[in-house]
């Protein structure tokens, strides 16, 4: 798994807007990428996407961007396919990036684990968290730990997160 303090490995990879996204072009115009593991079937990820939207909605002016990558094995678990991934962000609203890791390259190069799986990277693509994205995927008013918000907030500012490590929570990425 990709260590604090390391950097987040490059990768390209389609969107569902029909565009390619690097990691390192999403460094040049931002100054914050979390990069989220996801998917399309998981209730974990559909409980947390309203929240995604949210944050990405209050954080963007800032320079924040998330790039949700699904690396699911399509085969296995059709809902995760590409087209199904076009439709879901369509039908959702998404305004947040959505990208496909078909190889699943990527998901082993972070060391993904889970859906959702978050691992935010500073301007300098470091990583400063990784983890899940708050305490209570079920219930969005018991949310007493915002551990992404938190972690975007201290790296905004220059400072280091006060939690930079927790538990991922959801379902386990579908290998080949």
């Amino acid at each position: 798994m990709l260590e604090l303090g390391q950097k987040g490995p490059e990768f390209s990879l389609p969107g569902v807007d029909g565009q390619t996204y690097s990691l390192s072009g999403l460094l040049a115009e931002n100054k914050a990428v979390a990069v989220i593991f996801s998917c399309n079937h998981c209730p974990y990820v559909r409980a947390w996407e309203g929240r995604m939207m949210d944050i990405q909605r209050e954080y963007q002016d800032k320079g924040v961007v998330l790039a949700a990558i699904n690396s699911n094995d399509a085969q296995k678990y059709p809902d995760d396919a590409f087209p199904k991934m076009q439709n879901h962000a369509q039908s959702e609203g998404f305004n947040f990036l959505y990208l496909y890791d078909e190889s699943q390259e990527i998901a082993r190069a972070y060391g993904g684990t889970h859906t959702p799986h978050v691992f935010l990277l500073d301007g300098n693509g470091v990583l400063r968290y990784r983890g899940a994205i708050d305490d209570n995927y079920d219930d969005p008013d018991a949310v007493t730990q915002t551990y992404l918000r938190d972690a975007l907030d201290a790296v905004l500012a220059g400072n280091a997160p006060a939690t930079t490590d927790t538990r991922a929570v959801g379902c386990t990425i579908k290998w080949k």
